[in-house]
């Protein structure tokens, strides 16, 4: 079984831990089963720097977990309709956070399936930051567990480093400002990633 990461680990500079995240697994459990996500697409997010965080604009009470400490999940809900799901990094008091955007399903497939039941193919079953968090069962329930607590019902455990050679990056999905910055990495080759349309229609804001 994989080890979980630590919060060591996860408390570095959201561009770096994106990298790191690529190919690192997410697991959920619940009364229904458990279900186990690759992750294959990520996106970066600073805070005060960055415009197109939520924390460009202070500490509020929405974004106050993505402040710190590192290894808890953020999630916020979105069009009032979807949720979506990031890893909080850098250390406590320092905003920053990597919105999970895709993942291929290693276990709980029919769990998977049941809830995202629309999906064509099993590499879309988790493709896209709302349809992750379906797929994983994660919702507004979840804002602000940590993911290195060995009991936690969502936990973030570690898989086979992806080669450099594998990542790629580009710009961020629906955001309105900084727009160009290539903070968002996917794995090469993975079924589960996202097409990258610039200008076309956003189903759900992909912001950190």
């Amino acid at each position: 079984m994989s080890r979980q990461l630590t919060r060591d680990e996860l408390a570095v500079d959201p561009v770096d831990l994106a990298r790191r995240l690529l190919g690192c697994v997410l697991e959920s459990r619940g009364e229904q089963g458990t279900v186990r996500v690759r992750l294959a697409e990520v996106e970066a997010y600073r805070g005060l720097d960055d415009p197109a965080s939520h924390c460009y604009r202070g500490r509020t009470p929405r974004n106050d977990v993505m402040w710190g400490p590192a290894g808890h999940l953020y999630v916020y809900f979105v069009y009032g309709m979807h949720f979506c799901a990031n890893i909080v990094g850098l250390t406590d008091g320092q905003p920053g956070a990597v919105l999970l955007r895709a993942g291929e399903v290693l276990e709980g497939t029919e769990l998977a399936r049941s809830r995202r039941p629309t999906a064509r193919g099993n590499g879309a079953v988790a493709k896209g930051p709302a349809v992750l968090t379906s797929v994983l069962g994660v919702d507004r329930a979840h804002n602000g567990i940590d993911l290195t607590d060995p009991d936690a019902s969502v936990r973030l455990l570690d898989g086979p480093r992806v080669p450099e050679e594998q990542i790629r990056t580009g710009p961020r999905v629906g955001v309105a400002a900084a727009m160009d910055i290539p903070w968002r990495f996917w794995i090469d080759g993975s079924p589960a990633v996202s097409t990258y349309r610039r200008g076309g229609r956003v189903r759900a804001r992909a912001e950190g």
